[in-house]
């Protein structure tokens, strides 16, 4: 069940990812976004996170969990073999 969620998790993270991206290069004219975990944070909330966790969950508490594991994930070293959604989904069903 976890594994599920957490799978379901990453899903919507690189669907924020992809939205993201268009999201800097229409209206940020491609500089890059210092406050993406923010804007992430309200796109997963708004997408259904709080029902893929089961419980509800703040834009401002998902926001410090995915700066604080994404800064997490970079520094790891070595470097994690999963890409950075799936690092960080899995951490996010076992803690949030």
């Amino acid at each position: 069940m976890e594994a599920d969620r957490a799978e379901a998790v990453a899903a919507l993270l690189v669907q924020a990812e992809k939205t993201h991206g268009a999201y800097e290069t229409t209206e940020l004219n491609g500089v890059y976004d210092k406050e993406w975990p923010t804007w992430y944070a309200g796109y997963l909330v708004e997408h259904g996170l709080g029902d893929l966790l089961g419980h509800e969950v703040t834009t401002d508490r998902v926001a410090e969990f995915l700066a604080s594991k994404y800064a997490e994930f970079e520094e790891t070293d070595p470097k994690p073999s999963e890409p950075w959604p799936t690092y960080i989904a899995g951490r996010m069903v076992a803690a949030l």
